[in-house]
């Protein structure tokens, strides 16, 4: 019977393929009951001819037909890439034939006789199926596009080369790369274009910070770990190493990796195999591993801090990402991308810097690199009051003067009152003000503010702003990400 909540059938294009014509009625009427748009074929022929003109939604496909089978022709409707979801039906309980279907892209098989509400949950769940694909699709298209080698910004010989250098070793089947770089260069970017330039695009894209986590901690995420391994393991986890199957691992900051872990890292490269935390079989994978850090190796070598087998086992194919100080050719082109993409997200109508503004920028010698110029160029961008920026809207210290300086009126930035202040106020103070400005946005205030947005997420605890705890903007535009 059809409820009052719209159904997932809901207009959606169903063939029912089926030689037993009280089947095909009952599925029908049971279908459109859901508000369904519903065809019946009632052999191979009938259902290719339908097929060949509608792009159905779902097929509900019978096993045994007059003129052939519902396998060769989900086969071929798989193999043509028909974009339907396919719930096979047979009367002949067959589990070699229910794996075949699977294996080939069935999203379902049920066995007759069946229920026919049973049968409609069974078509809502394949369509979920096809649903999220195309979602799991979209979020690959879209992150293909943006992680894109092209989109890797600069003009300076040596970003030339290295786009060239991600192009031949996306295509090379090279399986371990290392990546050095001060911090901020972007090598998060470089591994990410590596990934989803190569065949393995469509493979999972995964990556952890060897710093953020305790050493057991991080062992259990890229190991996994089985059940009672330890006193919270309530269950058996999989590992980022079995979750990549076929994909990519990125592991930042691998300088940091603790020196036993390095040893089970070390095996995994060798053998291509691991355990898990408490596990007792070997588990096989195949996965690319690209290691970056921003780390002297040799030192950490010299020093005992990391072992040598394993520097020389991720060193295959080093790449070494430029300061931006030696790339100042790439900053004006840097400016001007992060300038236009500013003033889009925060719907700014900015044209350009100054000629004496960007002179400031591409003179100053970046110790951030590109994290530290996107980060001046989203700042300037949200606190710009007109169409075009100039060195006033550049930071104090690019412009060699600090907060402590006088202004040019001969008055400070702050003016200590006679009678002293609180410290603490005056930073929740300052701290409340910024997030009033950024309606809630903590990752904006933070660059209002010149910190990161963990330390304001800490001092909105310190200080009670309780207003500020587990809020968000109420506009996308505003929302944090």
């Amino acid at each position: 019977m059809q409820t009052d909540v719209t159904s997932s059938l809901n207009s959606r294009k169903i063939l029912v393929v089926d030689d037993e014509m009280a089947i095909r009625k009952a599925l029908r009427a049971r279908f459109e009951e859901e508000s369904a748009l519903v065809d019946t074929a009632e052999d191979v022929a009938a259902a290719r001819k339908a097929v060949g003109s509608m792009d159905y939604d779902l097929l509900v496909l019978d096993h045994r037909l007059p003129d052939g089978t519902g396998l060769a022709l989900l086969d071929q409707l798989k193999a043509t890439g028909y974009p339907a979801e396919v719930v096979m039906m047979t009367a002949y309980s067959s589990t070699q034939d229910a794996v075949r279907a699977m294996k080939i892209g069935a999203a379902d098989y049920v066995m007759k006789p069946f229920d026919l509400d049973e049968m409609v949950l069974v078509a809502e769940r394949a369509l979920e199926h096809r649903a999220l694909r195309g979602e799991v699709k979209r979020l690959r298209d879209r992150d293909r596009a943006y992680f894109n080698v092209d989109n890797l910004i600069g003009v300076s010989k040596s970003m030339v080369e290295l786009r060239h250098l991600i192009e031949k070793i996306a295509v090379s089947g090279a399986r371990t790369i290392l990546i050095g770089g001060e911090s901020g260069t972007g090598k998060d970017l470089v591994a990410r274009a590596i990934h989803y330039a190569s065949p393995e695009a469509d493979r999972p894209f995964l990556n952890i910070t060897c710093t953020a986590l305790t050493e057991s901690l991080l062992e259990s995420e890229l190991f996994g770990h089985e059940k009672g391994a330890f006193t919270d393991a309530k269950q058996a986890k999989m590992g980022l190493f079995e979750q990549a199957d076929g994909g990519t691992i990125f592991l930042d900051e691998v300088g940091d990796m603790p020196i036993n872990l390095q040893a089970k890292l070390l095996r995994f490269l060798e053998s291509k195999q691991f355990r898990r935390v408490g596990g007792l079989r070997d588990i096989t994978v195949e996965v690319r591993i690209i290691a970056a850090t921003n780390r002297d190796l040799d030192q950490l070598i010299h020093d005992g801090q990391f072992r040598s087998d394993l520097y020389y086992r991720l060193n295959v194919i080093p790449i070494e990402i430029e300061p931006l100080r030696d790339r100042r050719d790439d900053i004006p082109v840097l400016v001007n991308h992060f300038l236009e993409s500013f003033a889009e997200e925060l719907r700014k109508p900015i044209s350009g810097f100054s000629r004496e503004a960007m002179r400031v920028l591409t003179n100053h010698d970046w110790p951030g690199n590109v994290r530290e110029l996107r980060n001046c160029l989203e700042r300037a961008v949200l606190l710009a009051s007109g169409p075009d920026l100039g060195v006033d809207d550049i930071p104090r210290h690019l412009r060699g003067e600090t907060p402590a300086m006088a202004r040019e009126d001969g008055q400070r930035l702050l003016v200590l009152p006679d009678g002293g202040v609180v410290l603490d106020e005056l930073v929740k103070d300052l701290l409340d003000q910024a997030l009033v400005r950024c309606a809630g946005n903590k990752s904006r205030a933070a660059t209002l503010l010149g910190i990161h947005r963990d330390q304001v997420r800490y001092w909105v605890k310190k200080y009670g702003l309780k207003r500020w705890i587990r809020t968000r903007a109420k506009t996308s535009a505003e929302a944090e990400r």
